[in-house]
């Protein structure tokens, strides 16, 4: 599989984006509202369209950072969202990045890499993470594509990739997921490990 930087920038120019909700995650809108700290700073890994982002943007949230390895999806959320910080658009891998967040969002991401890539990931993340960062978000549980994303799972499989770096504090199917994904989402909360 070449899941490269032309791979995604071709599904995003060719809009054959087929896990674009096209609006925020019920889930994660129903967590964000529940956040009062607004200076927390959030990462956004494999955004693509963003719709999370745009919405803390919109709720006050100025540490909001989207990393894709698509031009083309960060310069759809800069058209959409003007306001949005152009600094806060990386446009790199998620395993070269070199910052600290509080909180890393998962919506989709983990699920559109390749799965051998799945132990680096909770490790990159755990890097990534203040003391006491969380990864939030959402993972498919459903098995999903073999031979291209996205990659489905379960939760068994998710535990293994993350205990080893986080304690889970939830994961359990979504009560609120967008019809399209109705009883095909974990809803994950994980705290690094210290």
């Amino acid at each position: 599989m070449n899941l490269s930087e032309e791979f995604w920038d071709s599904r995003y120019i060719n809009k054959d984006t087929g896990w674009d909700l096209g609006e925020i995650s019920p889930p994660l809108k129903s967590y964000f509202d529940q956040l009062t700290n607004r200076n927390l700073k959030i990462l956004i890994p494999g955004g693509g369209n963003s719709y999370e982002a745009e919405y803390l943007n919109q709720q006050g949230f100025q540490h909001v950072y989207v990393v894709d390895l698509s031009k083309t999806a960060l310069n759809n959320i800069k058209r959409r969202v003007p306001s949005f910080p152009s600094s806060n658009l990386l446009h790199q891998n998620f395993f070269d990045l070199e910052m600290n967040f509080d909180l890393i969002i998962e919506q989709t991401f983990f699920c559109a890499l390749d799965p051998k890539l799945r132990p680096s990931y909770t490790e990159k993340a755990a890097e990534l993470l203040y003391k006491r960062g969380k990864i939030v978000g959402l993972l498919f549980n459903v098995p999903l594509n073999t031979d291209k994303p996205p990659f489905g799972g379960n939760k068994k499989e998710y535990l293994d990739h993350f205990e080893p770096h986080f304690e889970i504090l939830s994961m359990e199917p979504a009560y609120n997921s967008h019809s399209k994904r109705l009883g095909r989402e974990l809803f994950i909360i994980a705290k690094k490990k210290n």
